[in-house]
């Protein structure tokens, strides 16, 4: 029969080994818990990335434009003269006017854009204003070759004949009772802006400057019967600026 003193060593042996095998288990455990945070770290999922086509996209909107043709594509895809045309189609350009200008309105962006299309607003209507005017677009075409005819009143037609019917249509206008009267003087002066507009059109197109300042000169006169003729009122002077 074992002594008590050899079966209570017994009994502490195996209650150790016991302890060493479930701190060996426990061990095991926290360790792999320690690697799986080390590994495995916790975070945030990443922000998709902007496809190639939307940054492409806000490069192309940032991008200024350069004259006031690129406005308008459809309208006028061959943009200015020589390449495009000098006279315009009146009414697709204010369809597609009033469709940018949909587009562009300020209330149709968030207040962080509103500026931005406030500014976009403005040069869409400058655009739009000079390219409706025969005689702002021809000027325009020839500033953009460095050439102000806009603002250099040396800049005269001394042609008799020309001021000759500039005296006349102004003295039409005044003395008109009604507007039906001024129906002929309104006929021939459209036909002479697009007599005008053929010139300028064969100029831009051979990049002949000084054929297009002579009749960027000659058009002034033109329009401004026009401008007369469409603020008519019976009674009201005219005054026809050269």
């Amino acid at each position: 029969m074992a002594r008590p003193s050899a079966m209570l060593a017994a009994a502490n042996s195996s209650r150790a080994a016991t302890h060493m095998r479930w701190s060996s288990g426990l061990s095991t455990t926290a360790n792999q818990k320690r690697w799986i945070s080390g590994t495995v770290p916790l975070s945030r999922p990443a922000a998709p990335a902007r496809s190639s086509e939307t940054t492409d996209s806000g490069s192309q909107e940032s991008k200024p434009l350069m004259t006031h043709y690129e406005f308008f594509p459809i309208t006028l895809p061959d943009g200015p003269p020589p390449k495009g045309h000098f006279p315009i189609d009146q009414r697709a350009l204010r369809r597609e006017f009033l469709r940018l200008q949909a587009k562009a309105h300020p209330d149709m962006h968030p207040a962080e854009l509103k500026a931005r299309a406030e500014a976009t607003s403005a040069r869409i209507n400058e655009a739009y204003k000079t390219l409706s005017n025969p005689l702002l677009r021809a000027q325009y075409l020839l500033s953009l070759r460095g050439v102000d005819v806009a603002n250099d009143e040396t800049l005269k037609v001394e042609d008799p004949d020309l001021l000759m019917i500039v005296l006349e249509a102004r003295e039409e206008i005044e003395e008109a009772a009604s507007e039906s009267e001024l129906e002929g003087q309104r006929a021939a002066n459209d036909e002479r802006i697009r007599e005008s507009e053929e010139v300028l059109e064969e100029a831009f197109r051979h990049d002949d400057i000084e054929t297009a300042k002579r009749e960027a000169v000659k058009l002034r006169y033109w329009v401004n019967i026009q401008e007369s003729l469409n603020n008519w009122e019976a009674g009201k002077p005219i005054v026809l600026q050269h």
